[in-house]
């Protein structure tokens, strides 16, 4: 599996879709390997690479006992075309059962979900972060894990950058930032990988 995703990988580099960077893989990889995940949220699907690694890291790497059907990965994607082209890759490797892609406004998706899950991913519209941040929590149970990757957004989040272009975005980063820091049920740490992530976890 792991030279299809490494295929699906360089096709979306090649066609400049963003996923996400080796070293916050690694980062992730990291806590992945520390808590063994069954369930995990994703927020982004793009063209499936991070969820089919996240997958291939808890199957490959994880405990010897794992049993892969007890994976399971929920990951949302606004666009169709993105969301066509992961789930062919998700297909192509035989996961359609572990990953189920799921289409639509992320926003909108996440008021109908009401599972737990241990760990949530988020990388998708970072003017939502806030509120992809509110349903995160929502959907966890004590112990989970809520990723978030880009939160430094090209420096500018914790600069005095005030465009216009980027605006909305920088500001909700910044709140995403500070609820994520200051409220009391979350302990939260900021990673300088990639282009920022920060690892939550729910108390």
């Amino acid at each position: 599996m792991k030279q299809e995703i490494l295929e699906i990988k360089e096709k979306a580099l090649k066609n400049h879709v963003p996923i996400i960077m080796d070293d916050t893989l690694e980062a992730i990889r990291d806590v992945l390997l520390k808590n063994n995940p069954k369930r995990i949220l994703e927020i982004g699907t793009a063209t499936g690479y991070s969820a089919l690694c996240f997958f291939d890291i808890l199957v490959s790497d994880g405990v010897d006992d794992v049993n892969s059907s007890d994976i399971q990965i929920d990951t949302i994607e606004l666009n169709e075309e993105r969301a066509t082209e992961a789930k062919e890759n998700i297909q192509r490797v035989g996961l359609e059962n572990n990953i189920r892609v799921i289409v639509g406004d992320a926003v909108e998706v996440l008021s109908t979900v009401n599972e737990k899950y241990d760990i949530v991913f988020i990388d998708a519209s970072k003017g939502k972060y806030p509120v992809f941040l509110e349903h995160a929590v929502r959907l966890s149970k004590k112990g989970s894990i809520i990723i978030a990757d880009n939160v430094l957004y090209k420096g500018y989040v914790m600069s005095d950058y005030n465009l216009h272009k980027q605006r909305t975005a920088v500001r909700n980063l910044r709140e995403f930032i500070k609820e994520a820091t200051t409220n009391d049920i979350l302990e939260t740490e900021i990673l300088e990988v990639g282009d920022g992530l920060t690892i939550t976890k729910v108390k």
